[in-house]
């Protein structure tokens, strides 16, 4: 390879390489924070492909009442969701990562009508991931509902 060609080549994978570098980095806590909002998200729009791809087939969820859900009632709980929210968020964010697994603790707000009133409702949540095949799968969920203060 002459001098030239091999000017060449270094002046095409230079700018690639430094293109590549300036993409920004997430990390492992800010994947599964933005995942936590897109799966609350998806539950109000009801898009049950979207949380399919967030649940794990051995999915277990312990709700507020006690009981336990599969995959299966998680999505159809989703699926028959009918009350009116005005708004939802999500917060209050503590996530924990030990290698291909993780757990995250946060905080979800709901406001909607009662009685034609709106009123606000609470939730603890901690979910349990594991990383798979490049991805973030949720294997266990437990809420519980806040009282009023």
């Amino acid at each position: 390879m002459s001098w030239r060609s091999a000017l060449l080549v270094l002046l095409v994978l230079v700018p690639s390489a430094a293109v590549a570098q300036s993409k920004p980095v997430r990390s492992d806590q800010e994947i599964l924070i933005q995942l936590e909002k897109d799966w609350d998200e998806a539950f109000l729009r009801k898009d049950i492909k979207f949380i399919e791809t967030i649940l794990a087939p051995e999915f277990i969820a312990t709700y507020g009442d006690g009981s336990r859900g599969d995959k299966a009632k998680e999505l159809k709980l989703t699926e028959e969701f009918n009350q009116q929210v005005f708004g939802s968020a999500i917060g209050d964010f503590t996530v924990k990562v030990f290698g291909d697994s993780a757990v995250v603790w946060l905080t979800k707000r709901m406001i909607g009508p009662k009685d034609g009133k709106p009123i606000e409702v609470a939730y603890q949540y901690i979910d349990v991931f594991v990383l798979r095949d490049g991805r973030w799968q949720c294997v266990a969920s437990q809420s519980t509902k806040l009282t009023a203060p």
